[in-house]
């Protein structure tokens, strides 16, 4: 009964997920504005035929001027829907609509689906051939073997744009890239083992063909399907692309054949492999059991027979989930950029090696993040990355393009890969375009950076990316133990003393000398011997600033737990001095359109009108290291002298202070947020504003306001953060909060790689 009534809460949850708020799972939404008459005359009649004159001069300005360049039709016409067979058009568009997001999210490209009410796949391919203006590439879906056989080869013959059937060749990439990784571990190669298979579909053909295309030979490949072997001779619900694989043999049945196999593969349905089979199979054997949702056997009971076995389903509950979301979005992405004419087969083995290289690589944080408990380390358990692991844009769309050029397919080759890559990677990272500039000044330095919480999970990753992707050392404050235990579970492969340096409060040779410090530092300010002692052993923020004060670190970055101000209380003890001090918190706000700074978000609760002035001054130095133009609005509640209430007044005088130091930076105050951002209210309400355009940088008059507005950008706009940057500190100590991602600690820990004299203070 509990069961009946959990599977009858799913149903309902997933039909008012269809729903609601409104019916279906996509949209269409306008790129450009459409708000005058100027912008319908540029939209439509007159000024579109400008865009349909340049077109018909040459058809490749159409990546230019429309937005086939970046569209994709998927289509189907619901004769093989997985796991519901003929459905009939209609009842696949969820499915199509489906895979369109996926497509959106995955990889940015826009879709539409396409269901077609026709089964005879000659004419489906006529339909699907006279669309080829309208879209950049075909995704066919869910078409019946062997007519999607047919029509992929029609569609292919006849279009000059990609065409792609996801069910056999994704399918048949995220196979090949789990099964090189398989058989890395197993010590095998493709071109000895002996493959059996089950399942005579699409799919199952697309895999084997991929097989010989990575070295096995044909001779070794034994393919079963619901009838029994495929043997020569046999007349039986056979096709061409079957009697590819028959065998002179006098076996009949899987199990007459799964001796010494090294390789099952399982495209079939659920009890197709037994473990008697099973124990047949050669030493160490590599068993993909596809079927969904019920394999063709369970993992459990392959390992019972052998545990030695390297193991892949199609579900997500099993560690190895063969899925084609590996695949598709980012193979299209690789050929829509380059304006690739077909996806062959060099782009194929690009996306594998791609997937499988990325696999073998470190687990990004963000891939650990969104799969909390599971072990994400190159092994048995883990031979493809997850489909969340936002790297595989960037690696695998790269190798994509790349065999896109050099296999002659290409119209609009890339020049520079790096280039090419790290615009994917901003895609996916939003930090990545704005951090750029960051990260050249870094690679300019190489500083020591000493992490208070060293054994945070996510400060061991941004460890480990530091050493990947920066030139600085990183020094993390912990339990040699612990950090050991943590690095491990986390798959890193980062090793101390060789990559960073370890700190152990509890064991460290310069403890005396670090707590002497202390007291020297504070012995007027209620601090006694005892207290320093027990401060150097204990607080691993004190401890970080003194290695900071005492030349043994550049910079520190704290604050991955507990309150900001306690951390900025010891900070601002130890190196508060020689003409350093907090001036303010700076968050940088990467939102859907352009970036947006606030300060001050945490140190200055009510700040005096020097304060803020030190602020805006700071922040603009700030701004610039992003590669931008600071464009500064002072906030509060009154808006040019309206109020006279406190925020108001403290504003004003901040400006009086401003217009003394004659800055080279545009600035406007006070004023509420919305005439900051609204260059037409702004003008309406105060004409001569020396303000252009929308302000880039808002700076309020209480930490509240500053940052109540910064966490509404987080949870309800999407903004992504970078900082809190510590302004004043000449980039000695930087202040994180709770909340920060590793991804984000990579970006604090750039910008406290930066040599000071890049910084800005």
């Amino acid at each position: 009964m509990d069961n009946s009534k959990n599977r009858e809460a799913a149903r309902q949850a997933a039909l008012h997920y269809h729903s609601h708020p409104k019916p279906g799972k996509l949209e269409i939404r306008a790129t450009k504005p459409l708000a005058n008459g100027q912008d319908l005359a540029r939209a439509y009649s007159p000024g579109v035929a400008e865009a349909c004159i340049e077109i018909q001069k040459d058809p490749q300005r159409a990546a230019d001027y429309t937005a086939r360049g970046n569209l994709v039709a998927v289509v189907s016409n619901g004769s093989a829907v997985l796991g519901l067979g003929n459905i009939g058009p209609l009842a696949a568009k969820p499915v199509m609509e489906g895979k369109a997001v996926l497509f959106k999210k995955f990889a940015n490209i826009d879709c539409f689906d396409l269901e077609l009410n026709e089964s005879d796949p000659e004419k489906l391919a006529s339909i699907i051939c006279a669309l080829e203006p309208s879209f950049g590439a075909i995704n066919l879906e869910d078409i019946k073997a062997p007519d999607c056989f047919i029509v992929e080869k029609l569609c292919r013959e006849r279009m000059n744009i990609p065409v792609f059937h996801d069910d056999q060749h994704g399918t048949a990439i995220v196979v090949g890239a789990a099964a090189t990784n398989a058989l890395m571990l197993a010590g095998k190669r493709f071109e000895d083992i002996k493959v059996v298979s089950a399942g005579g579909g699409a799919a199952g053909i697309a895999c084997l063909n991929m097989l010989v295309k990575l070295g096995v030979r044909r001779e070794n490949i034994w393919l079963c399907d619901i009838h029994g072997l495929v043997y020569a001779g046999r007349t039986e619900d056979m096709n061409p692309q079957k009697a590819a694989f028959a065998q002179d043999s006098s076996g009949r049945s899987l199990d007459d054949v799964i001796d010494d196999a090294d390789f099952f593969l399982g495209l079939s349905g659920p009890g197709a492999l037994n473990a008697d089979m099973v124990k047949k199979m050669a030493p160490r054997p590599v068993v993909f059991a596809l079927a969904n949702p019920n394999p063709e056997i369970m993992p459990d009971e392959v390992r019972s027979v052998a545990p030695d076995a390297i193991i892949a389903t199609g579900r997500s509950d099993y560690p190895n989930q063969v899925n084609n979301v590996l695949c598709f979005p980012f193979i299209f992405r690789g050929a829509l950029d380059v304006g690739a004419t077909e996806i062959n087969d060099a782009m194929q083995i690009g996306c594998i090696e791609g997937i499988a290289a990325l696999a073998r690589a470190t687990t990004s944080a963000e891939a650990a993040a969104a799969y909390q408990g599971e072990q994400l380390v190159f092994g048995p358990d883990y031979l493809i990355p997850k489909p969340f692991d936002p790297r595989l844009m960037g690696v695998v769309a790269t190798a994509v393009a790349k065999a896109a050029i050099e296999s002659g397919v290409a119209t609009r080759p890339v020049d520079d890969f790096a280039a090419y890559k790290a615009r994917l990677d901003g895609s996916v990272f939003r930090s990545a375009l704005l951090m750029r500039p960051v990260f050249a000044a870094a690679a300019q330095s190489q500083r020591r950076i000493v992490f208070a919480e060293g054994e945070d999970e996510r400060v061991l990753r941004t460890a480990q990316a530091i050493v990947e992707e920066m030139t600085d050392r990183p020094i993390l404050i912990g339990r040699p133990d612990v950090i050991a235990s943590q690095s491990e579970r986390a798959g890193l492969t980062i090793r101390p003393g060789e990559h960073y340096d370890i700190v152990n409060p509890a064991d460290d040779a310069r403890y005396r000398d670090y707590w002497e410090t202390y007291l020297k530092l504070m012995a007027r300010r209620g601090v006694t011997p005892d207290l320093a002692r027990v401060i150097m052993r204990t607080n691993t923020t004190a401890i970080a600033a003194i290695m900071v004060h005492r030349g043994d670190a550049d910079s520190l970055v704290c604050g991955t737990f507990g309150q900001y101000l306690w951390h900025l209380n010891y900070v601002s003890q130890v190196l508060a001095r020689d003409g350093r001090k907090p001036l303010g918190a700076l968050s940088l706000m990467i939102m859907e359109d352009e970036p947006l700074f606030i300060a001050d978000t945490h140190v200055h609760p009510e700040p005096t009108p020097e304060q803020i002035m030190e602020t805006v001054m700071g922040a603009a130095q700030h701004v610039r290291r992003f590669g931008l133009t600071p464009n500064i609005a002072l906030c509060s509640h009154s808006q040019f002298g309206n109020l006279d209430i406190d925020t108001g007044r403290r504003m004003r005088r901040a400006l009086e202070l401003l217009a003394l130091r004659e800055p080279d930076f545009d600035y406007e105050g006070e004023m509420h947020t919305d005439s900051a951002l609204d260059p037409e209210l702004r003008r309406r309400i105060f004409p001569d504003s020396r303000l252009e355009g929308p302000a880039n940088v808002l700076v309020f008059a209480n930490s509240d306001a500053a940052s109540g507005v910064r966490n509404i950008l987080k949870m309800r706009a999407g903004a992504l953060e970078v900082g809190p940057i510590l302004m004043g500190m000449n980039n000695r100590a930087h202040i994180v909060t709770p909340s920060i991602t590793a991804r984000g600690l990579l970006n604090i820990s750039a910008l406290a790689g930066t040599d000071s004299e890049h910084y800005g203070g």
